[in-house]
């Protein structure tokens, strides 16, 4: 039968094609950032051109770790702190495709930040989105290390007595070849960044401020969502291509944003495979030339 007259055909979502609508509603909050991040998400899957059959997501625990569990792709909800190291065994298990860590600053940089330090160490190559919103949203609105000097939370009611991690400059500083920070304001920006960190082979970065207005923006009365979406936009400075040792987040003064790091080395399957073929002289290096070859046994 056809349908009845009067009746509007149903409306898709643009991104329907890489959602699991039968899990929507999201648990997101109004106003949080982590749903526009997911678009650009999204959007960037696409823009990349890979095969969405070669795509896969892994996140942890917390607000942005959901992000696996709506989208139609093969997906890993894994536990807390250990979305990299799931990542890096699906990765060895099989190198081919593309594999993207979706998770927030708590999960990534906290419980999981010696993953993320040694993963990048080892240039694994995985493209890690963080959603920073300053706090553990999910569970309660306590200090993360992202949390601003002298920011309240739910376990610094008086105001964090700690410094701040500095992510870019730690993931550079560990060895990721792409580095990048942007808001959940830059739509444009961030999807390009996150498209651009899928195409790179190794371990690749891109950070995204997001507010949290019923968490850490409540407790330090910053507003709804938008507001603080406003005060990125007067707060935010882009310095593309620096050290990201200078890409300081200073709320009293401004946000830096932007590309800091693009670069090339060897991933870790590429050094496993040239130390598996035996093509290295033996370590340490000899002085005799042939000393090596032979106790590698190429001669």
């Amino acid at each position: 039968m056809g349908a009845k007259r009067g009746r509007k055909p149903a409306l898709r979502h643009p991104q329907d094609d890489l959602l699991r609508t039968d899990r929507i509603p999201h648990i997101w909050c109004s106003g949080c950032g982590i749903g526009t991040v997911f678009s650009c998400v999204l959007s960037a899957i696409k823009k990349s051109g890979h095969p969405l059959d070669d795509v896969a997501m892994v996140s942890g625990i917390g607000c942005t770790g959901r992000m696996a569990g709506y989208v139609k792709l093969d997906s890993y909800h894994t536990t807390h702190g250990r979305a990299i190291p799931f990542a890096t065994g699906l990765r060895l298990a099989r190198p081919q495709g593309k594999i993207l860590v979706c998770s927030g600053d708590g999960d990534l940089l906290a419980i999981g930040g010696n993953h993320f330090i040694h993963a990048a160490r080892r240039n694994i190559d995985i493209t890690v989105v963080c959603v920073n919103n300053f706090n553990y949203g999910m569970t309660g609105g306590q200090l993360a290390p992202s949390t601003p000097f002298n920011a309240r939370t739910t376990t610094s009611p008086i105001g964090c007595p700690e410094e701040p991690f500095n992510f870019c400059h730690m993931a550079a500083a560990s060895g990721a070849v792409y580095v990048a920070r942007w808001t959940a304001l830059h739509i444009r920006r961030l999807t390009d960044s996150i498209s651009e960190a899928l195409q790179k082979r190794g371990f690749s970065f891109v950070e995204v401020l997001s507010p949290c207005p019923t968490s850490f923006g409540r407790r330090n009365k910053m507003g709804k969502g938008l507001d603080i979406v406003k005060y990125y936009h007067d707060k935010s400075v882009i310095r593309n291509n620096i050290d990201p040792k200078e890409a300081t987040l200073d709320f009293s003064t401004n946000l830096v944003v932007g590309k800091f790091v693009d670069i090339e080395r060897p991933t870790f399957l590429d050094n496993y495979q040239l130390i598996n073929k035996r093509e290295l002289p033996a370590w340490p290096a000899s002085t005799d030339k042939g000393a090596g070859k032979k106790a590698a046994g190429l001669v």
